[in-house]
């Protein structure tokens, strides 16, 4: 198996975080789930950089993001599968 472009950690997960520098818009990725070994292709849809997210599903404002088979905050913008998840349409619940 080649190196993986994004690591989901839970089943669970609606998001998962690019592990691949230079992750362009278009590119098929290959997901691999922390979890149980399994893999998955997904295509980006925008440049998005290390450490960043990605939608695993399409995201509805409102919607919870879910990494680590965890709550990690709330959907502010509808994101496309295959979208970017960042500051800019993603917003912690805890302020």
């Amino acid at each position: 198996m080649s190196a993986p472009h994004l690591l989901v950690h839970n089943k669970k997960d609606n998001v998962g975080v690019v592990v691949a520098e230079d992750l362009r818009g278009g590119d098929e990725m290959l997901c691999v789930v922390t979890e149980d070994d399994s893999d998955f292709r997904l295509t980006a849809l925008h440049s998005v950089p290390l450490g960043h997210k990605i939608a695993l599903a399409e995201l509805a404002a409102g919607d919870a993001a879910i990494k680590y088979g965890e709550d990690i905050g709330a959907v502010t913008k509808a994101v496309a599968k295959g979208g970017h998840v960042h500051t800019h349409n993603l917003k912690t619940k805890r302020w």
